[in-house]
């Protein structure tokens, strides 16, 4: 009898679903292409409720073992607080957006690496002229920190474009990816 965590799915099958939720270039059937956004703020859900669950066991052991006077949930409830702000880690770890640019230059580095990157576009919004620009991916020359350096197609110039201004890149003019 199957236990109620186990599932059809082996891991190849596994593999190909999640290559193909997101290679695939359209919503098709039942599948959902997240945001970058999105994915980071279900991540910081998830780590906040595994850490309250880690210290609710920790705190559960803790009562048989300190004084009477200190098993009070709302002095363990005041300790974790104050560990978490004076560690810096409620606001580093939990900004729900806070990891999205780590995330935009993983995608960019990893598709700017991608054999066939003539056939990726990037969007970017330009503020200076207050539209929305694609380019091929293959024009960037490098991909730094903050930026992208664009070969220009005119000039011999280059062109640097910040990283958070980029908001979708598309795969043979089809959505690939999507702040």
């Amino acid at each position: 009898m199957k236990k109620w965590y186990q599932s059809n799915i082996n891991t190849a099958d596994f593999r190909n679903l999640y290559k193909t939720q997101y290679l695939n270039t359209s919503q098709t059937g039942d599948m959902m292409i997240l945001r970058e956004q999105d994915k980071h703020f279900l991540w910081s859900i998830y780590s906040a409720v595994a850490i309250i669950m880690v210290w609710k066991g920790m705190w559960e052991g803790a009562y048989e073992v300190v004084p009477e006077f200190l098993a009070d949930p709302f002095i363990f409830l005041f300790l974790g607080f104050l560990m978490l702000t004076f560690s810096g880690l409620i606001f580093k770890e939990f900004d729900p957006l806070g990891g999205v640019e780590k995330s935009v230059q993983k995608i960019i580095n990893t598709v700017h690496n991608h054999p066939n990157k003539s056939k990726f576009q990037m969007k970017y919004y330009d503020k200076s002229q207050k539209k929305f620009f694609t380019i091929s991916v293959d024009k960037i020359i490098k991909v730094e920190k903050g930026a992208l350096v664009v070969r220009h197609d005119n000039k011999n110039q280059e062109l640097f474009i910040p990283i958070h201004r980029v908001s979708e890149i598309l795969y043979q003019g089809k959505e690939y990816w999507k702040l």
